[in-house]
């Protein structure tokens, strides 16, 4: 299995409350249309929430400013997802989303990768 993960900015002039409904009510239907063009296993969006928990966390660690969300999408391998990206359907449909996000995401500010998952601990 192959992880993509996005940690996601919003556009400037989004209200965090407005990126997040854009991102689960618009995009999501989008990423689930185009689900099988792209061979994806697994698609999760996780919201940042306010709290003041994370506050104390970034000040305990001299952090940045959190991200808006991460998405994080699942291939089952990386052969799978680089025979959806090439095909003529898999283009359309990532370019379909990359239009998309960047009505959303401050796609120059947010940064993504390919990686493995590694569980220590699973209860």
């Amino acid at each position: 299995m192959i992880k993509m993960v996005y940690c996601l900015r919003r556009r400037p002039e989004l209200s965090r409350e407005e990126f997040q409904r854009y991102w689960r009510e618009t995009h999501a239907p989008l990423v689930q249309k185009y689900a099988q063009a792209l061979n994806l296993r697994r698609y999760v969006q996780v919201h940042t929430s306010e709290h003041p928990v994370n506050d104390a966390l970034r000040e305990s660690r001299g952090a940045m400013e959190p991200y808006d969300g991460v998405a994080e999408l699942w291939w089952d391998s990386a052969d799978s997802m680089a025979t959806a990206m090439a095909s003529a359907e898999g283009r359309k449909a990532g370019q379909a989303l990359l239009e998309d996000e960047k009505r959303f995401i401050d796609v120059e500010r947010s940064a993504l990768w390919i990686g493995q998952e590694h569980a220590f601990v699973e209860r």
